[in-house]
C-alpha cells in the first residue's frame, strides 16, 4: 500500500477512533486519540512517571508499544507474570501483586463503538485488575477493536478472532487451538472462564483509555 492508500484508509478509522474517544468520555472514562502506536507509547511513559510498580495484564497490544524497556531503564519495578522464567508460585504472587500496583497496562478484547469494553479472561487477574485495585490502569485499543454493533457483536469478535489465537499463542490444548474455531469446550485449559463488561467506569478506579488509530493485538 502507498502512502496516498494508506492515507485514504486511514482517515474513516479515524473519525470511528475519534467518535470512540467521545463515546469512552460519555461513559465517564478518561480517554485518548492515538495517531499511532508511537503516539501511545508516549502516553504511557507520561502517565507512568510518577509510578514505582507497573503491572503487565499479558496484552500483545500493550507488548507492540514496546514500553517494557524505556520503563526499566526508568528504574520501575515491573511485575510481568508471563515471564518465562518464572514458576507458578512466583507467577501467582506477581499476578496478586498486580492487584495494588501504582499503574496496570492491558489491551481489551473488544470494545463496542458506543465505549462498552468487553473482555474474556481464563485466571479473572487481568480483568480484575482492570476494575478494582491499581491506582491507575491504562487500556490500549487498537482500531481492529472496535465492533460497529452492540455487547454480543463484541462476544462474537472475542470468540471467532481474539480466543482461538490466544489460545495457540499460549500453548492451550483447547479445540480452538487446533481448528481455529471455538467449540465452547470444557477444557481444563479453557480460556473463556470470566466475561467482563465495563459499561461505565467503575467509581474506585483511575482509568485511561488510549484509541490508536494502527491494528494492535488479536
Amino acid at each position: 500500500m502507498n502512502e496516498q492508500a494508506k492515507q485514504l484508509n486511514d482517515w474513516p478509522m479515524e473519525q470511528k477512533c475519534r467518535a470512540l474517544v467521545k463515546a469512552l468520555e460519555r461513559r465517564r472514562f478518561t480517554a485518548r486519540f492515538c495517531p499511532a502506536a508511537k503516539d501511545a507509547a508516549e502516553a504511557v511513559i507520561e502517565h507512568a512517571r510518577t509510578a514505582e510498580t507497573v503491572g503487565f495484564g499479558g496484552s500483545l497490544s500493550v507488548a507492540e508499544l514496546k514500553v517494557r524497556e524505556r520503563l526499566a531503564e526508568q528504574g520501575k519495578e515491573l511485575l510481568d507474570h508471563g515471564r518465562p522464567d518464572l514458576i507458578p508460585e512466583e507467577k501467582m504472587v506477581i499476578m496478586r501483586r498486580q492487584l495494588t500496583c501504582d499503574l496496570f497496562l492491558t489491551g481489551t478484547n473488544a470494545v463496542t463503538q458506543d465505549g462498552c469494553l468487553v473482555n474474556i479472561d481464563g485466571n479473572g487477574n487481568r480483568v480484575a485488575a482492570m476494575i478494582f485495585g491499581p491506582k491507575k490502569v491504562m487500556i490500549v485499543v487498537g482500531r481492529n477493536k472496535i465492533v460497529d454493533g452492540g455487547i454480543p457483536d463484541a462476544y462474537r469478535r472475542i470468540k471467532q478472532l481474539a480466543s482461538p489465537p490466544n489460545a495457540m499463542r499460549l500453548n492451550k490444548q483447547t479445540p480452538c487451538a487446533k481448528t481455529g474455531f471455538c467449540a465452547d469446550c470444557d477444557s481444563p485449559d479453557r480460556i473463556c472462564m470470566a466475561t467482563t463488561v465495563l459499561e461505565r467506569k467503575p467509581r474506585l478506579t483511575d482509568i485511561v483509555v488510549l484509541v490508536v488509530n494502527e491494528d494492535l493485538g488479536l
